[in-house]
């Protein structure tokens, strides 16, 4: 919607085509979709997808047409992903033709859900969840409004109240706002006649209770400091606690799915390698279904690497050879090494005496890997690593 952007240009040009909001509850589709209508002056119908029909349908492009001629008609249908192929099928000619302006909303990623035939034919907007800031604005701006909101009540809002609201509506501004009407409209005035909109009240009219947690203080990393020892220190009921926690004060789940994936590979390591891919598929799965399904996969992957076997010789090798190339002369690749694939590697000398490890006894052949030796990872007895100890201590004693 920034200045100079496709979809406003096509606003205010009203060369609007057909448009699928995409995006979570409450972050402003309808809203938007309102809007539009009102800039650009077209008639403007509303239909929700869950309740209506072809025969609907039909009645509502029949009417668009006898009025194209003098406005257009933009047919808002929220809840889009509802209709089934046939019925999108429906709007396809008319679409197309531009008898009627199609304006989709839907919370469902429109590439799973909508034909490829209406998905050709319309610019696909994926709208974000509203921040803090934007839902302190809104709510500010309901308090205000004495037309469309709260401006003619004398309200007293504390500004703890107010940010509790925002941090807990996960980014849905309809929430937001419902909550605050019924609180302000649920407090009896005092005696000045004034309504003090507490936290207390605001935990009441959200039906969630305020969890001490700034993002950007010390609840945020004193608490991911506490599940990231709990998984490490193999205690899953702990982990889970402070993960829930997180999630509860409205944690990106992303934040902690890295967390997660950090962890499995520092502090598990070869020890369990599928806790690795364990973490990495909990993070993929969070990202594609979102809250608050994504706990779910989330305390999977927690639980799997809090109970897995410890190891951090990864860490430390990689650890250990990044201060060795720090403090000491880099190596030069050693020549049997180098790269091969163009014209005059051989006159060089490159690649000559390298020894292919798939043409001797178990794959396995002795030869130097670098100048200078060096010995960086040092496998524990450990779970699976303890099988790489084992084979690393038979090829080292080769040759």
């Amino acid at each position: 919607m920034g200045k100079g952007k496709l979809l406003r240009r096509a606003i205010e040009a009203d060369r609007l085509s057909s448009l699928i909001l995409f995006g979570p509850p409450g972050c402003g589709k309808t809203s938007l979709a309102w809007c539009i209508a009102n800039i650009t002056q077209a008639n403007y119908v509303a239909i929700n997808a869950t309740t209506s029909n072809v025969e609907e349908l039909r009645k509502i492009i029949a009417a668009s047409k006898l009025r194209s001629a003098n406005q257009k008609t933009i047919l808002f249908i929220d809840e889009i992903h509802r209709f089934n192929k046939a019925q999108q099928d429906v709007l396809l000619p008319d679409v197309e033709e531009g008898a009627i302006i199609l304006i989709g909303a839907t919370v469902h990623n429109p590439y799973f859900s909508l034909t490829s035939a209406l998905l050709s034919r319309s610019i696909v907007c994926e709208l974000k969840a509203l921040q803090i800031a934007d839902l302190l604005s809104i709510i500010n701006n309901a308090l205000k409004d004495k037309d469309r909101g709260l401006g003619s009540f004398k309200i007293k809002a504390d500004k703890k109240a107010l940010n509790f609201l925002a941090k807990s509506c996960e980014g849905d501004a309809r929430r937001a706002l419902a909550a605050l009407e019924l609180g302000i409209l649920t407090t009896a005035a005092g005696k000045d006649g004034q309504i003090n909109f507490g936290l207390e009240i605001a935990q009441e009219s959200i039906q969630k209770k305020a969890v001490v947690y700034d993002r950007d203080e010390d609840g945020h990393y004193d608490t991911a400091s506490a599940f990231i020892k709990s998984m490490r220190g193999t205690d899953p009921d702990a982990a889970i606690y402070w993960m829930a926690k997180m999630l509860y004060a409205g944690e990106d789940p992303r934040f902690i799915a890295r967390r997660v994936c950090i962890l499995a590979a520092e502090d598990v390591g070869n020890a369990d390698p599928l806790a690795l891919v364990l973490a990495n598929a909990a993070l993929q799965i969070s990202e594609f279904v979102g809250m608050p399904e994504a706990r779910i996969p989330l305390a999977q992957a927690v639980i799997y690497v809090s109970c897995a076997p410890k190891s951090n010789a990864s860490y430390l090798a990689i650890e250990k050879a990044s201060q060795d190339i720090k403090e000491n002369k880099v190596q030069e690749v050693p020549d049997h090494l180098k790269d091969t694939n163009y014209s005059g590697a051989e006159k060089l000398g490159h690649g000559l005496g390298y020894k292919y490890a798939h043409d001797y006894p178990d794959h396995f052949v002795k030869q130097k890997y670098t100048r200078k030796k060096v010995r960086y990872y040092e496998p524990t007895d450990i779970g699976h690593e303890a099988k790489i100890k084992e084979r690393l201590e038979k090829i080292r004693g080769k040759g």
